[in-house]
């Protein structure tokens, strides 16, 4: 089905890439005006270009989501340049792999602390806005125990944890808020796409254990997204929906 979303305002906090960039474009493409940030000028310029090719127009801004001063100022200027939000996406990772100092720091910093600058931001605005919420990429792997990636589990954990937290608080304000738990998702450049080139062996053994024979695709887990935003999922708040392919059951 085809969402509307005209006359709607998005932030898409780390949307350059892969899922975040799928959800910004499906927005957009929706009739929202959104607003995405993400680390590299590059992404962004190739994103907005992709998005004037459909005839969209978006308002870009580089930002270390990792660092509050540069969050923040983000998100004054996309409140400024949206007339405030509707929807908050919040889908930055550091993808902390390695179990040690920096896997952690930056997965507190972006995945986790990101996430929560970014709500509290915003939450002044969103509980002006009639149907307003936030949506929070998690991960399969938040469900359970990692030893390839320790640290990004275990931060994904924490957001969702934090989501149904938030949900709690925000519901007497009109505000939902739900996650997202993506699978092993495969897009250019990607994790899983620099895996099946340089480590065949692991990218096999994560396809053959989804039920449907393959990892999933960006725009399958915007879609959903769209769904969480929209008025269709008024009564979904505290939620954060697995979209794997039914890898989790394999």
């Amino acid at each position: 089905m085809n969402f509307d979303f005209n006359g709607r305002r998005v932030i898409v906090a780390g949307g350059s890439k892969g899922i975040g960039r799928a959800i910004a474009l499906g927005f957009a493409r929706a009739g929202a005006r959104v607003s995405v940030c993400a680390r590299g000028q590059a992404a962004l310029d190739s994103l907005r270009e992709d998005a004037a090719g459909d005839g969209l127009a978006l308002h870009t801004a580089p930002c270390d989501i990792g660092d509050k001063a540069s969050l923040e100022g983000y998100l004054e200027a996309a409140l400024a340049e949206l007339g405030g939000v509707d929807v908050l996406v919040n889908c930055a990772s550091a993808f902390g792999r390695d179990d040690n100092e920096d896997g952690w720091l930056r997965s507190v910093e972006v995945d986790l602390m990101g996430t929560v600058r970014a709500a509290h931001y915003c939450l002044p605005h969103l509980k002006q806005t009639p149907g307003a919420s936030i949506i929070n990429i998690a991960s399969i792997a938040a469900l359970h125990a990692s030893t390839r990636t320790a640290p990004y589990a275990a931060i994904k954990a924490a957001v969702t944890h934090y989501t149904g937290s938030l949900a709690v608080s925000m519901a007497t304000h009109g505000v939902r808020v739900n996650g997202l738990a993506p699978g092993s998702i495969e897009f250019p450049g990607g994790v899983w796409d620099q895996a099946r080139q340089h480590n065949p062996d692991l990218y096999q053994r994560i396809r053959g254990g989804i039920p449907f024979g393959r990892l999933g695709t960006p725009e399958e887990v915007a879609n959903v997204a769209l769904f969480l935003a929209s008025d269709l999922a008024s009564w979904i708040t505290g939620q954060t929906l697995v979209v794997d392919g039914g890898q989790v059951l394999s």
